[in-house]
């Protein structure tokens, strides 16, 4: 499996009338024609991490790495004319929710081949449409002609996310960022909208970040796992290989999902532990 993507010793930190505030420390996998899910609580970094590839951070980010690479290009050298080549044509981004995500004011048409049009000015209308329409198909829309024409508050919520896969999936990235894209949807469009984004990278032999808060999700979806706690990297570990996890957060993640087979009195809460932030690394079941 070739790579697509290398990061080592990302680190990102904001300003403030204090200093500097890290957000990712030391921050370092790789990534091929793979799904890939990223987990941890809220403020661990997961979509730092996704908009740090992307170069989509604040102004008051500063942000170093060691090595950033994308099919050898070096993202964090690269210019910004560089990467507007690069965003929506070689690696895209789904965001979660499509009501904040999608412009009011355009169609759906619109949205979905806006990003290829800025990539291939010279398309014609009609090109534009049939691709939009193709794409609609693709993500398993009914009535495709019907939706194009559509504005986004007149869409279900599944239907938007989606819209979403579309936008980003028309111009043939090579790498997708998945920041929770399903987390708004009720389990069984999840379960759909899932499939197809799976259908959709096999087909093209892309690879996927996949970031989510929900662990037995990204176990079932993804190949691989990789788990954050305060914007630190503490474990990479096969899916398959979940439940032999080495990391006492992990362990501590796993111990407070409800069982599904017996009733408990409460559930427990991970722990938190400052030496996590410069102990070990945990991958594949051995300390880095």
């Amino acid at each position: 499996m070739s790579e697509l993507l290398r990061i080592d010793a990302l680190d990102v930190a904001y300003a403030s009338r204090k200093g500097l505030s890290p957000a990712l420390r030391g921050v370092s996998f790789a990534l091929g024609a793979e799904k890939v899910g990223i987990v941890g609580e809220s403020g661990s970094g997961k979509s730092t991490t996704g908009r740090a590839i992307l170069r989509l951070l604040p102004r008051a980010a500063k942000m170093t790495a060691k090595t950033l690479t994308f099919q050898e290009v070096d993202l964090a050298a690269a210019s910004e004319r560089e990467m507007r080549r690069i965003r929506g044509a070689r690696i895209s981004m789904i965001l979660q929710d499509p009501k904040y995500a999608l412009n009011p004011l355009k169609t759906v048409g619109a949205q979905i081949t806006e990003s290829w049009k800025i990539h291939h000015p010279a398309t014609s209308r009609a090109e534009l449409r049939d691709r939009a329409l193709d794409m609609l198909e693709k993500v398993k829309i009914r009535n495709p002609s019907r939706v194009h024409d559509l504005f986004p508050h007149e869409v279900s919520g599944g239907m938007g996310q989606r819209v979403m896969i579309a936008m980003m999936m028309v111009p043939e990235p090579r790498l997708i960022i998945a920041d929770e894209p399903t987390s708004a949807l009720d389990v069984t469009v999840r379960r759909s909208v899932l499939d197809t984004l799976a259908e959709l990278v096999e087909e093209r032999g892309a690879g996927l970040i996949f970031i989510s808060h929900d662990l037995p999700l990204v176990a079932r979806f993804c190949d691989r796992i990789v788990v954050m706690y305060a914007g630190r990297i503490v474990e990479e570990i096969a899916a398959s290989d979940l439940k032999d996890a080495c990391h006492p957060y992990t362990q501590g993640l796993l111990a407070s999902l409800p069982p599904l087979d017996r009733q408990l009195e409460r559930l427990s809460v991970p722990v938190r532990d400052p030496a996590w932030l410069t102990g070990p690394v945990y991958r594949n079941g051995a300390a880095a």
